[in-house]
């Protein structure tokens, strides 16, 4: 089954919590040590095995994350107080936009309160498209964000999992796909663009949104080894991870 497409329930969620890695409440966030805590949220506006695929790129990432799943299902809510003792929060990828923001939308207030204060946010595909507005968190000012497969000249024209071409920092790089974000900064905002597709539109973008930062990519950086397996794709790069690493340090840069 398409892993975009199946929804994770809430009820599977707080199942395999243990298995998966999960802390045991919201006290492990008080006595993991000095590592930053990246939120990542787990639940029915995700895709089955997307945020445990953030959450290891997470933990993979040169800054070290200890990582703890948020959401309706888990044992840690999404809400302003989990947030506080947050670095960064991470918004995977999932199904629908519309119907992922009914979902997400009572949290809204929450997530632009913690980046505005400071706090990082990642998104990742779906969680890219809900960093606009209408529907969306409001994250971005001065970015469009629009579906890659419906631009000009786009190379993907359907939803089906694939491998992209990207030019990141201007090196070729393939990346798992499936109907992913595109980024339209306007002249004058000031933005990174991490990465583009062989249209030249933006790939992956960071920007600000009040004193915190915003990470953003369309493809799948996360992907391992059993997404590729799973929808019968190879990556000619190999399963690296190196290129959502540098999207989470990126921004966490403060410069």
């Amino acid at each position: 089954m398409n892993r975009w497409r199946f929804l994770l329930g809430a009820g599977a969620a707080a199942g395999v919590l243990a298995a998966l890695g999960g802390a045991a409440g919201a006290g492990y966030m008080k006595l993991s040590g000095d590592r930053p805590l990246a939120l990542i949220y787990r639940g029915p506006a995700a895709c089955a095995g997307c945020s445990e695929a953030v959450a290891a790129l997470l933990r993979g990432a040169p800054s070290g994350f200890r990582t703890e799943f948020c959401g309706p299902g888990e044992q840690v809510a999404l809400s302003a107080d989990s947030l506080a003792g947050a670095s960064v929060y991470a918004q995977p990828g999932g199904g629908d936009v519309r119907q992922a923001w009914r979902r997400m939308r009572g949290h809204a207030e929450e997530v632009r309160n913690f980046v505005h204060g400071g706090g990082n946010y990642l998104g990742f595909c779906l969680g890219a498209y809900l960093a606009a507005a209408d529907p969306g968190f409001g994250l971005l000012a001065g970015v469009g964000v629009e579906g890659y497969i419906y631009s000009a000249e786009a190379t993907v024209h359907d939803q089906d999992d694939t491998v992209v071409g990207v030019a990141w920092r201007g090196r070729r790089r393939h990346m798992f796909f499936q109907d992913g974000a595109l980024f339209r900064p306007k002249p004058g905002t000031p933005v990174t663009v991490l990465a583009t597709y062989d249209t030249g539109g933006a790939a992956a973008v960071v920007t600000g949104y009040g004193s915190g930062r915003v990470g953003l990519v369309g493809p799948h950086p996360e992907a391992d080894r059993s997404w590729y397996d799973d929808a019968g794709l190879s990556n000619p790069d190999g399963i690296q991870f190196d290129l959502g690493h540098d999207l989470i340090e990126s921004t966490l840069r403060r410069d």
